[in-house]
């Protein structure tokens, strides 16, 4: 009888790092926990011992990461389990949404090191890791931001504990599972990103409090922003946003027409990103309404109508309803009445200022236009609707005075000039991509090294080569 030797070692070896651990991963496998706290411990095992891994090997993990969203029946499949799971987006977006955060979210080429070199020796500066990071993933975007934080953290030299929205548990630990497995196949420590069978409230309290967990990221609302910056830790928060676009009498009505029904409709509205209001000069307000619904905006008109669609689509006029954020255009006009086909994409409607669609960051397909004299009244409108979030903002002008002056005032993260908003992430415009955004704790669009320390290496006298 032929016995594999080294197979027994490597069954051997698991089952002694479970009892060393204290993991029940030999039930549920690939870095998936009964206990938030045995996530955590095995998190924090595991980060000792990537400590001595290389930065080509971190390299060499971010790219075992993309190969696995990147396989064609991964993507298809996380993608369309996302939808099903949450009841959010759409297929087609969350193909190009999941793509793109494998592919532009920078690896360890974004930790660049500085030296400082002269008469009194040679002084590095180098990014080095928090060590173990809790992160809160949302639902609106569960497998984007888990694949945007992984390649990031772990580019970092960090390990990740994930708290996953509970209406996307399913894809989301169906995901990390897909990493894990990847990770140790290219001989990476094991539990490198971590989650808990049952994500919870509770679950998400014990990450936030462990003593374990050095650093925390929150990719969602303005509730579990304020939680984490209020725990004492080092965190970043990406929060909330209610971008506005603003057309003046100078734009190429035909393309920001064009784009702002694009941006606005992509994944039916659900990025932070996304245009949730239009602010457009009187003079050309008319013309932009009727491109838009050239292509593919459908306007509402009945006031009776606007008024069913506030009830249904909102909180007491005051948040979003849950059931209907990422929804359709055509799911919604539905629910009121109207039938119109898939080549809807999305909700337009002129409003006054004060309207609840104007106010409130919907985050779907729904788009209030409003009407105002001037280019400078338009800007001032569109930094008071921004709400200080100081997340996103669009506008559509050949006036580079003005789209100078928007972008001073409106001090926003992200400033797309003359695009749709996802120009903003990447797509179709230039730069990287990630879906944790940090406006609230200033970090901006997070990469490597946002997840890093910055440490000094100081060699006296020595090392600097110019003069004797």
């Amino acid at each position: 009888m032929n016995i594999d030797v080294e197979l027994i070692e490597k069954v051997v070896k698991k089952v002694l790092n479970d009892v060393e651990t204290g993991s029940c991963e030999s039930e549920y496998g690939y870095g998936i926990f009964d206990t938030m706290d045995e996530a955590i411990e095995a998190s924090a095992k595991a980060q000792k011992e990537y400590m001595n891994h290389s930065m080509a090997d971190r390299q060499r993990y971010v790219e075992g990461i993309r190969e696995v969203v990147c396989t064609k029946e991964n993507l298809e499949y996380m993608s369309k389990l996302a939808v099903e799971e949450s009841g959010m987006g759409a297929y087609e977006y969350k193909v190009i949404k999941n793509r793109l955060a494998a592919v532009k979210s920078p690896g360890v080429e974004d930790l660049t090191t500085e030296a400082l070199s002269g008469d009194d020796g040679l002084t590095l500066v180098e990014y080095c890791p928090f060590g173990v990071i809790g992160a809160i993933a949302p639902t609106t975007n569960p497998t984007e931001t888990v694949i945007c934080n992984s390649i990031a953290m772990l580019a970092g030299g960090n390990t990740v504990v994930f708290s996953p929205h509970p209406r996307s548990k399913g894809v989301s630990i169906w995901l990390i599972k897909k990493l894990n497995a990847k990770l140790e196949e290219l001989g990476a420590p094991r539990n490198l990103i971590v989650t808990v069978k049952e994500p919870s409230i509770e679950n998400t309290n014990i990450m936030m409090n462990h003593p374990k967990v050095r650093m925390l990221v929150a990719t969602g609302g303005p509730g579990i922003v304020k939680a984490v910056m209020s725990t004492g830790k080092k965190a970043i928060g990406a929060g909330a946003g209610n971008p506005p676009v603003v057309v003046d009498e100078t734009a190429d009505i035909e393309k920001a027409a064009k784009d702002i029904v694009n941006g606005c409709s992509f994944d039916n509205n659900l990025p932070c990103i996304a245009e949730k209001e239009v602010i457009a000069v009187d003079q050309i307000a008319d013309y932009l309404i009727f491109n838009m619904k050239n292509n593919g905006a459908y306007e509402v008109k009945d006031p009776e109508i606007i008024e069913k669609m506030v009830d249904l689509v909102t909180k007491d006029r005051k948040k979003p309803a849950v059931n209907f954020v990422g929804k359709s255009a055509q799911y919604i006009l539905d629910k009121v009445g109207i039938k119109v086909g898939p080549e809807v994409k999305c909700i337009i409607m002129e409003a006054p200022k004060d309207h609840p669609f104007v106010q409130i960051e919907l985050m779907m397909p729904i788009l209030p236009i409003v009407r105002v004299p001037n280019v400078d009244e338009a800007i001032d409108f569109a930094v008071e609707v921004e709400h200080g979030n100081r997340h996103t903002a669009m506008m559509h002008s050949k006036n580079v005075d003005k789209l100078t002056k928007m972008a001073k005032e409106i001090e926003t993260t992200i400033f797309v000039k003359n695009g749709p908003s996802y120009a903003g992430i990447g797509v179709g415009g230039m730069g990287y991509t990630t879906f944790t955004i940090a406006g609230p704790t200033g970090e901006g669009l997070t990469s490597a090294k946002s997840f890093c320390r910055k440490r000094r290496c100081v060699l006296q006298d020595g090392l600097h080569i110019r003069m004797k």
